[in-house]
């Protein structure tokens, strides 16, 4: 019997960075949003339910996104990735198998990305698998920490948590996840917001896998640009012309 997958996109953010009263989720790649890019790329893979988490401009988010079969969870206050999935709770607590947490301006993740990233999941009999990226210089990232050369994930470092020794690593946290969803919103009941930002951040809920003995995983991504966040205008047209050929 194959395990059910759901999706969460988090889409709920303005995306200062990109000098625009149009929330980031909603700037076009080639004529097209690129979160419609997003869905696009899910429904390849067959998910059994699909939640998009909306903030600003939620209500235009929704409107780009009638014609797909998804469903909505508001996020009044960005208070983090893992406070993002927590406002799903109503729509997901209830449902058995594999989530996907992926980022709705991450336009150009392909779909044999996912298809890795699950398999791994599957394979490593994981609680929780993140989708990596390796580069030569992850200045700002948060960087991964495996057992070795092994697939399994031990810790993931925020950039300014991280010493220098871990700031030489080019592997780095793309915020793509694979969960077993039980263990995903027990874990979510558990975080907290101690930190500089004050926000709940779906990382931690990697330590509280580990510290309950669960199996917590990591796979690379072929192509670290395919991964990349959009932050800046300038940076949406600079992966538009690379992934031309995606169309």
């Amino acid at each position: 019997m194959t395990e059910k997958k759901a999706a969460i996109v988090l889409a709920a953010g303005k995306g200062k960075r990109m000098k625009s009263d149009r929330a980031k989720v909603l700037h076009e790649v080639n004529g097209r949003p690129m979160i419609c890019r997003v869905l696009d790329t899910l429904n390849a893979v067959n998910f059994e339910k699909i939640v998009v988490v909306i903030g600003y401009q939620g209500e235009q988010v929704q409107e780009a996104l009638a014609d797909y079969v998804v469903e909505f969870a508001w996020q009044h206050e960005q208070l983090g990735t893992g406070h993002a999935v927590m406002m799903t709770e109503n729509l997901m607590r209830d449902f058995d198998g594999t989530t996907l947490v992926a980022l709705g301006d991450v336009p150009f993740l392909s779909v044999g990305s996912i298809k890795r990233l699950l398999e791994t999941h599957r394979q490593t009999e994981a609680s929780a698998t993140c989708l990596s990226a390796v580069v030569d210089d992850a200045s700002g990232y948060g960087r991964i920490i495996r057992k070795g050369d092994s697939s399994i994930l031990l810790d993931i470092i925020e950039h300014r948590d991280a010493d220098e020794e871990i700031r030489r690593i080019g592997e780095f946290n793309t915020g793509t996840f694979c969960f077993d969803n039980r263990a995903l919103f027990t874990a979510l009941s558990e975080l907290g917001n101690d930190n500089s930002q004050q926000e709940f951040y779906l990382t931690d809920c990697i330590k509280i896998m580990r510290n309950k003995n669960l199996a917590t995983s990591v796979v690379a991504a072929d192509n670290a640009d395919e991964v990349e966040g959009v932050n800046s205008i300038e940076q949406l047209e600079r992966l538009a012309r690379l992934f031309s050929d995606r169309g």
